[in-house]
């Protein structure tokens, strides 16, 4: 696990009776993992599952999403413009950089880590990033205006959620801005750090004060949440 300076809460934390509890698995995708070195790997990615199944037993819905891309999208990196390097803005207004192609439907970094449901077996989930012109991070919106809902939000509050726990992959990435996202929308938002890994440290320092500035709760480990 990537080691940061942001001090994360080491108490017990209390959460909700599990009718009010969703859990969120974020992108937990093989394209994220070293099962697939050529797309996107983050080391460890493949150890999230059996926290993310942990955290599903406290909720009474379990939701999920996944990157869905097409093969040629626009912001694909290649020899002349490599991983991270921005758009301009002929690209249009739903990608902001480069990254290697990742996630294409029917292929193996598609399908989600070995150990995880089905997606037909969640409560709810999405897909993001079907059109070759857009590039969404958060599973709540498919534009990065986030005009565009998936239906979590709605999702969740039509269930009577108050809290969302949230773990998945890249922490730094689609995980923080889905956590933003939910925090925005109203609910009480804890991030699972055992459930989640990063693509760098220096942009998980950053992910982590990001979170902790717009009130969101960080534990180690399921470990440290207490049902009410």
């Amino acid at each position: 696990m990537l080691e940061t300076e942001i001090t994360i809460q080491q108490g017990v934390l209390p959460v909700p009776p599990r009718e009010r509890v969703a859990s969120l698995d974020v992108d937990a995708q093989n394209c994220f993992t070293p099962v697939c070195p050529n797309e996107l790997p983050i080391p460890e990615g493949t150890e999230i599952v059996a926290e993310l199944n942990r955290q599903a037993l406290l909720a009474s819905v379990r939701i999920g999403s996944k990157d869905a891309h097409p093969a040629g999208a626009v912001w694909e990196a290649d020899e002349q413009h490599p991983p991270l390097t921005p758009l301009g803005e002929d690209a249009g207004e739903n990608v902001d950089i480069r990254w290697p192609r990742h996630a294409v439907p029917g292929t193996k970094g598609f399908e989600l880590i070995e150990g995880l449901p089905r997606p037909a077996d969640y409560d709810f989930f999405t897909w993001k990033g079907v059109e070759p012109d857009m590039h969404p991070y958060g599973c709540c919106y498919h534009d990065l205006a986030e005009r565009m809902s998936t239906g979590v939000i709605e999702y969740l509050k039509v269930r009577g959620i108050e809290t969302v726990l949230v773990g998945g992959l890249a922490l730094d990435y689609c995980v923080k801005t889905s956590a933003l996202q939910l925090a925005r929308a109203g609910f009480q938002v804890v991030v699972n750090r055992a459930a989640c890994r990063g693509l760098a440290p220096e942009t998980v320092e950053l992910a982590l004060q990001e979170m902790a500035d717009a009130g969101i709760e960080v534990v180690e480990s399921v470990e440290q949440l207490q049902v009410m």
